[in-house]
């Protein structure tokens, strides 16, 4: 058994993106272990951001502005508590972005230069490098990662299990079988969008933060609200290329092959929210014609230096976007679910936070606002580091740690088939029990499987039991919101027995 320091004395925070490097930093000076599948932002969807912070530091802009269109987009699932504190945390999350090395773009005139993204009633998005936010917010914060005495980062390894015991933290279980001892942990290890055949994150980010969480016995919510973004780069390649929304911000429009603008008569046109927006892409391609994104009247021979990144992706695509509409697709994007925590970061097990996309807020509701989730995950990765910081570390334990059994290394192909096939973009009541039957052997197992079965098998059984379309979750056989529907929140092993009663004696369907 490896111990880092004494028993208790660290803070350890899985994941190295955005959301646990600006955790760890604002912890110094108190002791952190940062554990890192690979480097400091590899292979975390920080690293590939594109469309930037949103932050309400505009004369022309307040918090609550920002709060309305934020409510707006989360289809009445918001809570209203936790979005006002988060976006009115704006100006010290880029204060503290910027001491720590982040050069935002700005104006001759030496402001923020501000663009618009869709259902922002005003310009409130920070970028770095044009459309480079995300890679430059990842490659500072790195750096002062890397200059931090207090932190130590693990790279090359990842937590396969929780280790609790008497009701508290006890450690660790990585993946080569060490056991590391720790009596607080904060999770912060990204989405879930590697379960999807067609996504812009990871392949390998299946949600183990919430897998884990969900094992030791925390509330998951909101797991059936999954994100498809509308314009993913419609080419070759695993995961697929975003095209920020950025990118219809400043003008260019969405066609089908014939032409035809067809979200022109659509209220907020290609800036509508982005559910909308990829439903609406998904009808033209079901009656079989290929969509596009036309930059060329609003950007022309100036597109590649507005967006950099975005046309060395189409370049390597064989497209050029000054002279061609780009072709795009919908890709699972980000996941408004997750571990449920509190307005301090805290789950619903004490001892453990949860921060970024592998934590529900109450922020994003039933659909994100363009570009909040990066604002989310510097605030919330500060509040869950002054809530630790205020509370005392639970010391030695008094006894070792029994051996924990190695789980077998995770396959999602199986589980990734299913949830493509059944819990995509649209839904409906055989889809999801069609999931259900299928995951619900697999996440009852021991086998490969069964941790990204369980992430698949929440989304079902959510999604299952929302009988109504609302934001992201779209369901053909219920197309129309209820009155005073509300989030729901499930331990796993509630997901298990309500899984295991639907595919045995499953309940009538409400009239």
């Amino acid at each position: 058994m490896i111990r880092l320091g004494q028993d208790g004395d660290r803070v350890t925070v899985v994941g190295g993106g955005i959301a646990g490097m600006i955790c760890a930093l604002e912890l110094a000076p108190q002791p952190v272990v940062l554990i890192t599948r690979a480097g400091l932002g590899q292979e975390s969807s920080s690293q590939w951001a594109q469309g930037g912070i949103a932050a309400c530091l505009g004369t022309d802009d307040t918090v609550a502005l920002h709060l309305a269109d934020t409510l707006a987009a989360g289809a009445g699932l918001c809570d209203p508590e936790v979005a006002e504190t988060v976006l009115s945390g704006a100006p010290g999350a880029i204060a503290a972005l910027e001491a720590h090395g982040v050069r935002f773009d700005r104006t001759p005139e030496g402001d923020f230069a501000r663009g618009l993204e869709a259902a922002h009633s005003r310009k409130r998005i920070l970028h770095v490098d044009g459309d480079g936010t995300g890679a430059g917010i990842t490659r500072a914060l790195a750096e002062a990662v890397r200059r931090c005495p207090s932190i130590s980062v693990l790279t090359g390894a990842e937590v396969v299990r929780l280790v609790r015991r008497d009701g508290h933290m006890r450690g660790v279980l990585l993946n080569d079988g060490r056991l590391l001892s720790t009596s607080r942990v904060v999770m912060a290890t990204g989405g879930l969008g590697g379960l999807y055949d067609a996504s812009t994150n990871p392949v390998g980010n299946y949600g183990q933060g919430v897998m884990l969480a969900a094992r030791a016995g925390a509330q998951l919510s909101d797991m059936e609200f999954v994100q498809f973004h509308p314009t993913a780069l419609d080419a070759q390649g695993t995961p697929l290329g975003l095209v920020s929304e950025a990118v219809r911000g400043e003008g260019a429009v969405l066609i089908n092959a014939e032409g035809t603008r067809f979200m022109a008569d659509t209220p907020g046109a290609e800036l509508a929210p982005r559910d909308v927006v990829a439903r609406a892409i998904a009808a033209q391609t079901a009656r079989g014609s290929r969509v596009f994104l036309d930059a060329r009247p609003a950007l022309g021979a100036g597109f590649a230096k507005r967006f950099p990144g975005i046309a060395r992706l189409c370049q390597a695509a064989g497209i050029d976007p000054a002279q061609q509409p780009i072709p795009v697709r919908p890709a699972a994007h980000y996941h408004m679910g997750g571990i449920h925590t509190d307005t301090h970061a805290r789950t619903s097990l004490p001892d453990l936070w949860a921060i970024g996309e592998c934590a529900a807020t109450g922020l994003h509701g039933a659909n994100r606002l363009a570009s909040n989730s990066l604002l989310e995950a510097v605030v919330m990765g500060q509040r869950a580091a002054q809530d630790i910081a205020g509370q005392p570390a639970a010391g030695p334990s008094g006894a070792s740690l029994s051996p924990v059994s190695l789980p077998p290394v995770a396959d999602t192909a199986a589980v990734r088939r299913t949830v493509s096939e059944n819990l995509g973009l649209l839904r409906d009541d055989k889809s999801l029990r069609a999931a259900l039957a299928a995951l619900l052997p697999l996440a009852q197992g021991t086998g490969a499987s069964a941790d990204p079965a369980i992430i698949g098998l929440a989304i079902a059984t959510f999604a299952l039991l929302r009988e109504e379309s609302r934001g992201a979750h779209a369901r053909t056989d219920y197309p129309d919101p209820l009155p005073g529907s509300t989030s729901c929140r499930m331990t796993l092993d509630d997901i298990m027995a309500v899984a295991e009663q639907q595919t045995t004696h499953p309940l009538p369907r409400s009239a």
